[in-house]
């Protein structure tokens, strides 16, 4: 299928690894010109080095006020047709290991962020009458796990904002979606490995293959099996597609509205 996103513009966070980095690469391949977000420049450049040409690189945190003002600037001097919101999670702990400190880093790591970038972004988008907006979020924000307590509250906020947002700005041709993945094969999952084996004790092979008994198909996910549906939601074929959040997560969501 053509996903006819050839020469559209798209802001991608989070891309230096893990499930960003292959989203932000399925859509070169589709094509697209992308704008990366990285604190460290030579890390993006040598990653998406085969395609110079088709990539524009933003050196910063997405944490700092000053990295959005120019995320802001490009998108406005050189247009946008929408934006991967995405970055990696706050520390595990179950909600008696955490504290008021925890909660408010998590806050800023995982929201405060996410909605400050949208807010400069979706009136552009509303105002050009297209755009596609995707958060990346977690399998969590629909069955949550107890030891990332943090996660859970945190990136079901993002959801809600992303449900009101959407039915404000469908009608202006932008769409607002979330993809809630579950565990895929990046360093994300071994982090949450690790912090399992910790609580139970067992090996790593342990761990590893009692999470993966919890999935349906038997395995854990590829990136580049989300990726392709991260391309196909940004492109113009899912325009009545929007306010959901869609898992990606091999069927291991217990309920009917997994």
């Amino acid at each position: 299928m053509n996903l006819e996103l050839d020469q559209q513009r798209f802001l991608i966070t989070g891309a230096s690894s893990g499930l960003g980095r292959a989203i932000a690469r399925q859509l070169l391949r589709e094509g697209a010109r992308i704008v990366v977000v990285a604190r460290r420049g030579e890390l993006m450049r040598d990653a998406f080095s085969a395609w110079s040409d088709q990539t524009t690189l933003i050196e910063g945190s997405v944490l700092h006020t000053e990295t959005l003002d120019a995320i802001e600037k490009d998108a406005r001097r050189n247009g946008l047709h929408g934006a991967l919101i995405n970055a990696g999670g706050p520390p595990t702990g179950t909600p008696l290991e955490t504290t008021m400190d925890d909660w408010d880093v998590a806050w800023q790591l995982v929201m405060r962020w996410k909605i400050d970038l949208t807010l400069r972004l979706a009136p552009m988008l509303v105002e050009k009458g297209y755009g596609r907006i995707l958060y990346l979020e977690s399998r969590t924000v629909k069955q949550p796990i107890p030891v990332l307590s943090l996660s859970n509250a945190m990136r079901a906020g993002v959801v809600g904002f992303a449900k009101s947002l959407a039915t404000e700005i469908a009608p202006k041709g932008v769409t607002v979606n979330v993809i809630a993945p579950g565990s895929h094969d990046t360093p994300a999952i071994e982090r949450l490995i690790e912090k399992n084996r910790g609580h139970s004790g067992k090996s790593y092979d342990e761990t590893r293959a009692a999470m993966e008994a919890g999935i349906p198909v038997g395995r854990m996910g590829k990136a580049e099996e989300l990726a392709t549906l991260a391309a196909w939601l940004f492109s113009p074929h899912a325009a009545f597609v929007t306010g959901q959040t869609i898992s990606h997560d091999g069927g291991a969501i217990d309920g009917l509205f997994g």
